[in-house]
């Protein structure tokens, strides 16, 4: 397979350059205005944050995106699907409602929000996994499946059980129903390691399965009602929730892959991704540590693989900013054998490259990529 294209700018600008001009300069130059987008619904895959997580994109970047969409005769609108946990987004009223306080709304981006599965989280789509292995059949919100072209636009970050988070985990978690994010997520369930427990009961609110309880004193996670989402781990300020199997990190790598590989078939998917205010943990979570790595830049390709692995390699040749997360846990004698990968630093047991080696085995792309830069 040759090497796939990725576009890449720094966020440096002239003084009568934006940044979203820069934005919108990118993606011209790696050829999402190719795309025939006269008359079609255009989905922007987005992820609204949680409330009280600042991490995410900014809307000034969706509304660039969503302007050069219109100006190729598209009609975008910004989408996600609903969450498997109890929070902000695990229904259409609230998710709307979450997007509008963050700032996603028409005044500010030009789109309309659709909620991509539904009031409920179950208005979904069962569509064909093209080689699948873990997955056979994907469950998908129904406004991705309908839109004509889809616009994958991502916060890369770190992850509590995932690892990293970039194009593959925004689309192929964040584009499964309900249904979808439970098939995603069911191949193991966390533990507690009790000599490391504060009785802080943090865990016990992030839980959207009312799985974790305290009557001993310590928490006490109930596999037959956990789903496995890992929003406790990083919940856990203790370190004192881990995943009791080594392959979950793997496995859930390896079906998000899957989940991408299945709304992408079919149509259009033009991807971008946003290397900055780069958390430790997932947007999902109603708050965010310190930025890990210094703001790097933009990145835009037709290739989700080659754009994760360009991603993830200028995450790992950036500095550690200091008094964070990171730095903390490079300091630990124990971790340094992960320095290079600020992911693999934060969250030992995760293993994030087995999403991007399954993903080009099933033909979603290739890790192979020239970085073009701006």
């Amino acid at each position: 397979m040759e090497k796939a294209k990725v576009v890449f700018t720094d966020f440096r600008t002239k003084l009568d350059v934006s940044q979203g001009t820069k934005l919108q300069n990118l993606c011209r130059k790696a050829g999402m205005d190719k795309i025939d987008f006269e008359g079609k619904f255009v989905a922007l895959k987005v992820h609204f944050g949680e409330l009280g997580n600042f991490a995410y994109i900014r809307p000034n970047y969706i509304k660039a995106v969503a302007d050069l969409v219109k100006s190729l005769g598209g009609k975008p609108f910004l989408t996600d699907c609903n969450t498997l946990y109890v929070g902000s987004r695990k229904n259409a009223v609230d998710h709307l409602l979450n997007a509008d306080i963050n700032g996603f709304n028409y005044m500010t981006t030009g789109c309309h929000n659709i909620i991509a599965d539904g009031l409920k989280g179950t208005d979904e789509v069962t569509v064909p996994v093209p080689n699948g292995e873990y997955c056979k059949e994907a469950h998908i919100g129904r406004a991705l499946y309908d839109a004509d072209v889809i616009i994958v636009i991502s916060h890369v970050k770190g992850h509590e059980v995932a690892g990293f988070g970039g194009a593959i985990k925004n689309l192929g978690m964040g584009g499964g129903s309900r249904a979808g994010k439970m098939q995603q997520h069911n191949d193991g369930k966390p533990m507690v390691d009790p000599d490391l427990c504060r009785n802080c009961k943090r865990c016990g609110k992030e839980c959207g399965s009312d799985a974790i309880s305290y009557e001993t004193g310590k928490a006490v996670i109930h596999e037959d009602l956990c789903k496995g989402c890992g929003r406790c781990i990083g919940a856990c300020a203790f370190d004192a929730i881990y995943t009791a199997f080594d392959t979950v990190s793997e496995m859930l790598g390896r079906k998000m892959a899957e989940y991408a590989a299945a709304i992408a078939q079919g149509k259009p998917v033009f991807y971008v991704s946003l290397i900055m205010d780069v958390s430790p943990d997932c947007d999902c979570h109603g708050e965010n540590d310190a930025p890990i790595l210094p703001d790097i830049g933009m990145l835009a390709s037709f290739d989700p693989v080659a754009l994760d692995q360009a991603s993830a390699d200028l995450c790992m040749a950036a500095k550690p900013l200091p008094g964070t997360q990171l730095t903390e846990h490079l300091e630990e004698a124990e971790k340094h054998h992960h320095q290079h990968d600020p992911f693999k630093t934060v969250h030992p047991t995760t293993s994030w490259p087995e999403c991007l080696e399954h993903a080009e085995k099933i033909g979603l792309g290739t890790r192979e990529y020239e970085l073009i830069r701006m």
